[in-house]
């Protein structure tokens, strides 16, 4: 599932699949990337999309990574595009981090199967803005200013709100994070990744810290609330996936509301999987999408932009439990159902900046390993 989940696996498999680039000698990336497509900042700039889809289908075929087909609907958004535009998708390494993204781009730079767009936690977004190309979406005007470059170096497209999941034949239903200290929880509550390295897992401290009297410029007392869990014998250092929910390995994870309610659905007639944003502890984040300036199919890769920031892209996205970016201004185009699938919100809500943000991991850099060895 696990997006941003385990780091030695992914460097593992990035690794892989740039020593197979090498062996197999593939071929240059196509000379399209230096046309008009490869510069265009709209698509009004390649003469309107039906220009664009030309050019995409004659391109055919778009490079995405770090997209895991339970992830935000990613599997179905997938088939959608291909099936709407003839167009192939060749989606690598669906578990690598953001960071694992941006080391794919440099290492695969000038070869075909370098990724074409990227999907990103806000930190490394900005701190890869050299590597995008500027693009805005038809429905640009539609996404708030503070989720967007003003440039349309990368912008926001969904998010949603940290979780805890949970099997609820196996434990109480959990009001609030300190709850997971009970003895009821011993052994069974499990976090998405290394959250020194993993954007999930970071928000997962964050929600910690909420729920134990920290802010969103103190994350301190996250990590401490995970010392105690540790200490109380109910964490479990366990990556979660599909396979470790369903096997009930970990009937208690953390992770985003999302990938939380894609379980729900998913093991509906196996398992009551059920998610809970805690009331006093509702930490929110989006991520980004941006296009490689280097991507060997430039016009595919607007195209996708375009779709993935279509009523139906969005729609997809809403589909998958995630609150896609245009959702307050789509109105009755929003697709009802799903919307009111979403797991329950209200009072206050915390998104962080970036500069609470980098000062937070830089406090887990210093005390996480310790607070959980």
């Amino acid at each position: 599932m696990l997006k941003r989940g385990n780091v030695t696996t992914k460097l593992i498999g990035v690794g892989a699949l740039v020593l197979a680039v090498a062996a197999c000698g593939a071929p240059p990336a196509k000379e399209t990337q230096t046309g008009a497509a490869g510069t265009a900042k709209s698509a009004s700039e390649l003469g309107g999309m039906d220009k664009l889809v030309e050019a995409a289908k004659k391109e055919g075929k778009l490079n995405v990574i770090a997209l895991p087909p339970d992830w935000a609907n990613y599997g179905e958004i997938i088939k959608a595009f291909e099936a709407k535009y003839g167009i192939k998708v060749d989606s690598a390494q669906p578990d690598a981090s953001s960071q694992e993204e941006i080391n794919a781009a440099k290492q695969l730079k000038g070869n075909d199967r370098a990724p074409d767009v990227f999907d990103l936690g806000l930190n490394v977004a900005l701190a890869n803005k050299d590597l995008f190309a500027p693009y805005k979406v038809s429905t640009w005007d539609d996404i708030p200013a503070e989720l967007k470059d003003a440039d349309g170096l990368y912008y926001g497209d969904y998010g949603g709100f940290m979780s805890i999941g949970y099997d609820a034949a196996k434990v109480p239903a959990p009001t609030s994070v300190k709850d997971l200290l009970k003895p009821e929880y011993k052994g069974k509550v499990a976090l998405n990744g290394d959250p020194t390295q993993a954007g999930a897992a970071f928000s997962g401290v964050m929600m910690a810290s909420l729920g134990n009297g920290g802010s969103a410029d103190d994350i301190a007392p996250g990590v401490e609330f995970f010392k105690q869990l540790k200490q109380a014998g109910n964490f479990q250092p366990v990556d979660p996936s599909p396979a470790t929910i369903e096997s009930g390995q970990t009937p208690v994870v953390i992770d985003w509301d999302y990938t939380n309610a894609a379980q729900t659905e998913k093991l509906k007639g196996k398992m009551d999987w059920k998610v809970v944003v805690p009331a006093e502890a509702q930490i929110g984040a989006y991520y980004n999408q941006a296009i490689s300036k280097d991507a060997p199919h430039p016009a595919a890769a607007r195209l996708w932009q375009e779709f993935l920031y279509s009523d139906e892209g969005q729609n997809l996205y809403l589909k998958g439990m995630s609150r896609p970016v245009r959702l307050d201004k789509m109105g009755d185009k929003a697709d009802k159902a799903a919307k009111d699938k979403l797991p329950k919100t209200e009072g206050k809500q915390v998104f962080q900046t970036q500069a609470q943000a980098d000062k937070a991991k830089a406090v887990l850099t210093a005390t996480w390993a310790q607070a959980i060895g």
